[in-house]
């Protein structure tokens, strides 16, 4: 059985710093998605990165109005 669910206007993409997060958002970028705000890291107390960055679908941000 295949999702035909339509894809989610917002995502927030969380992961370790490395090539996998990377390759995750342009795979989303690809996929039609645009990045919304800046992302962010956090250091553990391991000194491990975690990354964020939230992204839209395109239609939706060309939308959005704070009003």
């Amino acid at each position: 059985m295949t999702n035909t669910a339509p894809p989610k206007a917002y995502k927030f993409l969380t992961g370790t710093d490395d090539a996998a997060f990377c390759q995750r958002v342009s795979d989303a970028l690809r996929d039609g998605y645009v990045l919304y705000g800046p992302p962010i890291m956090q250091v553990d107390a391991n000194g491990q990165r975690h990354c964020g960055q939230a992204i839209v679908l395109a239609e939706f941000a060309a939308t959005y109005s704070e009003n």
